[in-house]
């Protein structure tokens, strides 16, 4: 089993979508899973010029010179993707798109129908693609936030004709990086979650009720995060004024 983690957060290994993602990647390892962990923060990645050369003048071959085609190799082996990102006005951040863009070269350029109706792209035989996993946090108290999030993932895996293994979203990720007992619970069972990928399983139905619970309830969590912005700006302004 490879498992092969693609983080999309501008803060990379100091954000607490990695503090997700190194709970997870514990658990697949503890499984005996091979990881990678990838920091898109740390990569030149160039935005998709919509040129379709991959498909139509190299196929299978970006022209663009970057960092990417080293990260396509790891994934071209991966029985796992866990796309990992924090919430960006209600879907990934700009980085982890532009890196889901290039991975049109995986594609095929001729369409058919589903049996659903609904047009495709070919998938190329000679080309696994593997399945995906969504992991992502919020500062916001609800877990409604991710709903546009979760309805882009389902749609990814659909046209890339893979499975999705699940959904990992931490509201109040704000609290993450914090030594909170009800954090530290949850980041076990994020452990747990790639334990059991790490075997090759589903996500027991224990594991997912148990990454849906908050840590604070939400009026205690917007009280002391209102507090937390208010003495930042005064200790801002302070210091402007010194």
């Amino acid at each position: 089993m490879k498992i092969v983690l693609v983080n999309g957060s501008p803060k990379g290994r100091n954000s607490n979508t990695h503090i997700m993602a190194e709970a997870f990647l514990q658990g697949a390892q503890e499984a005996d899973a091979k990881t990678v962990n990838i920091f898109l923060a740390e990569k030149d990645i160039r935005y998709c010029r919509g040129c379709f050369s991959c498909w139509l003048k190299t196929p299978g071959q970006c022209i663009i010179a970057d960092d990417m085609q080293p990260i396509l190799t790891e994934v071209d082996g991966a029985d796992v993707l866990v796309l990992a990102s924090p919430l960006y006005f209600d879907t990934i951040s700009g980085m982890l798109k532009v890196f889901m863009d290039r991975m049109i070269v995986k594609g095929d350029p001729h369409f058919s129908k589903t049996d659903s109706g609904e047009s495709r792209h070919w998938k190329n035989p000679d080309k696994k693609l593997p399945c995906l996993l969504m992991m992502s946090n919020c500062g916001f108290p609800e877990r409604s936030h991710f709903q546009a999030l979760s309805h882009w993932v389902q749609r990814a895996a659909l046209n890339m004709q893979t499975e999705l293994l699940g959904e990992i979203y931490a509201a109040q990720g704000g609290l993450l990086s914090m030594e909170l007992p009800p954090v530290k619970s949850y980041l076990q069972w994020v452990k747990k979650a790639g334990y059991e990928i790490g075997l090759g399983q589903a996500l027991s139905d224990e594991t997912k009720q148990a990454l849906e619970q908050s840590f604070l309830p939400d009026d205690v969590y917007i009280r002391n995060a209102n507090q937390h912005f208010d003495n930042t700006l005064a200790e801002n302004n302070l210091n402007r004024n010194r």
